[in-house]
């Protein structure tokens, strides 16, 4: 198991698979371009297909291509019909002579979160994908394992035979450099809440949705108690949503589509019991821990596994991250991240438009609501309970196999097919 780094990107949303995957690829290809001295390239041809092609309009993806490739004449094809092998987010880029001869061509796969995987010989063996940061020269610790368990029970034994935490367990495999890390991740989300709050206005797109953050936050101000706590948390949450539809900076936990979850509950919980930045750091690690074991069981990825693998993953690390902030041993820890996926089991991705916007997210404030409820389930507890983490990330990943296509980031069934009148432009 790799780095928790690869749960938190920080990046232009709106999407995590759909756009920082393909920009950052792209920008590598044309990095290649320059390092072996290719010349005499008409245009940068990139032909998209499944799931990137059916929604790339509205997830920007033509628009992340063509930034990344500033300076070259860009072409972006769309093909929704055909799937590459490996993953529903595929793509070829090629530089294209002006004879229409292809200079340079990569196959790439954003498969969630920001990760790409690069086929350099375009066959079924799946052993020829290359990680991304691993040719970009990365610390190899960004692309290796090195962490010792892949699994939850494995980690709470270990926890439990040397007496460490979660974020513990982190720091000795990833080293004390971790904590800059999250410390830049967490200065990312404090801005993006910020922004978010204080921005008003229509999201791009055609489905033409007023920002709702700024407006919760004042309203709930003029409540009391509990209302107020979980009206300011719900702002919170729409801010670093909203913030993500329209492009801006954001940090993934675990992708841009769930982005808000963790950082309002992080937020909320420092507001009202004055925690210090050092435990929100230790809180990011417990979460992105719990992130790393659902990436590298099963998935993160909408277009593979549903809207359950990015909410319900997200659900899941801030119940984790919360439980730990208000003093909840592992065991309880790993009930409330259970929790956090169970209850999103089989949660369909089904954007509106093609856009990170409807149902996505009012999502992203719903499930901060129930992390805080996960977390606070888990602590009444003892820790015990039938259903381990383990297996719950088990059945959400055959879950994801089983549900039909158009539940999976096609914009093709779901409140997508109810709502055809808002499509984005044919593909």
């Amino acid at each position: 198991m790799n780095t928790i780094k690869t749960i938190f990107k920080i990046g232009k949303g709106p999407s995590s698979s759909h756009t920082i995957g393909p920009y950052n690829a792209t920008k590598a290809f044309i990095g290649e371009i320059n390092r072996k001295n290719i010349k005499k390239i008409n245009k940068i041809r990139a032909s998209l297909y499944g799931s990137l092609a059916l929604t790339g309009r509205g997830h920007l993806t033509d628009k992340a291509i063509i930034e990344a490739a500033s300076g070259y004449n860009v072409e972006v094809l769309f093909f929704p019909e055909k799937i590459l092998p490996f993953h529903p987010n595929g793509m070829v880029i090629d530089a294209i002579s002006k004879d229409g001869k292809s200079l340079l061509s990569w196959e790439i796969y954003s498969i969630g979160g920001g990760e790409v995987l690069i086929n350099f010989s375009k066959n079924d063996d799946s052993k020829n994908l290359v990680n991304l940061s691993e040719l970009e020269g990365n610390e190899k610790k960004d692309f290796l394992d090195i962490y010792p368990f892949s699994t939850m029970e494995e980690i709470l034994t270990f926890l439990r035979k040397s007496g460490k935490s979660f974020w513990e367990y982190v720091e000795d495999f990833e080293g004390s450099s971790i904590w800059d890390y999250l410390s830049l991740v967490w200065q990312t989300m404090l801005q993006s809440i910020d922004r978010g709050i204080n921005r008003e206005g229509v999201l791009p797109g055609n489905l033409h949705i007023y920002r709702k953050a700024s407006l919760y936050h004042a309203k709930s101000l003029n409540f009391m108690g509990n209302m107020q706590k979980e009206g300011l948390l719900y702002s919170y949450a729409l801010a670093v949503a909203e913030e993500n539809a329209c492009g801006g900076i954001i940090a993934t936990a675990p992708t841009c589509g769930s982005s808000g979850v963790l950082p309002a509950i992080l937020f909320h919980l420092k507001g009202e019991y004055n925690i210090t930045e050092h435990k929100i750091l230790r809180a990011l690690a417990t979460a992105g821990l719990i992130g790393k074991l659902v990436q590298t069981n099963a998935s993160i990825s909408g277009a593979e596994v549903g809207c359950q693998g990015e909410i319900g993953v997200a659900c899941s690390m801030a119940a984790a991250a919360a439980t730990y902030l208000l003093g909840g041993t592992p065991s309880q820890i790993e009930y409330a991240a259970e929790m956090g996926l169970e209850h999103h089991l089989g949660l369909t991705c089904d954007p509106l438009g093609g856009y990170v916007q409807i149902p996505c997210i009012e999502r992203n404030a719903f499930a901060a609501a129930r992390a805080i409820d996960a977390c606070l389930f888990s602590i009444l507890s003892d820790g015990s309970h039938k259903i381990s983490f383990d297996k719950i990330v088990e059945v959400m990943k055959q879950t994801g196999k089983d549900l039909p296509s158009i539940y999976k980031e096609t914009s093709l069934g779901g409140i997508a097919y109810v709502n055809k009148e808002n499509e984005q432009p044919e593909v």
